[in-house]
């Protein structure tokens, strides 16, 4: 059995497969550049799912892909999309996500 690679929706630098997402947050811990975050879904099965909230400081390094155990999350290939660079900001709120306990900076900002 292979593994099945979920299609980019549309000129995204990175993308998810919710059915095969269950929520380990590994995704969100290794990404540098605070794309990432966990927001609370009650149907899930831990209660959260991913959720790409900043696609724009996506910097192509494939490391949420390369980590996740669910072929849930995938990245664009550097030859169909320009990523972007790592900055002080991204790296800041990186750092703000992480100690938000890996949930969604937008979260709470209803």
């Amino acid at each position: 059995m292979g593994t099945f690679k979920t299609e980019n929706p549309g000129n995204q630098p990175v993308w998810v497969n919710t059915n095969n997402c269950k929520a380990c947050d590994i995704c969100v811990s290794v990404c540098p550049s605070g794309v990432l975050g966990m927001k609370y879904e009650k149907t899930s099965t831990l209660g959260a799912m991913i959720s790409i909230d900043h696609p724009e400081a996506c910097i192509g390094c494939n490391e949420c892909e390369l980590t996740c155990p669910d072929f849930a999350i995938y990245v664009a290939d550097k030859k169909d999309y320009k990523f972007a660079k790592l900055t002080d900001e991204a790296k800041a709120r990186q750092a703000a996500i992480v100690a938000n306990h890996y949930m969604s900076l937008e979260q709470g900002a209803k």
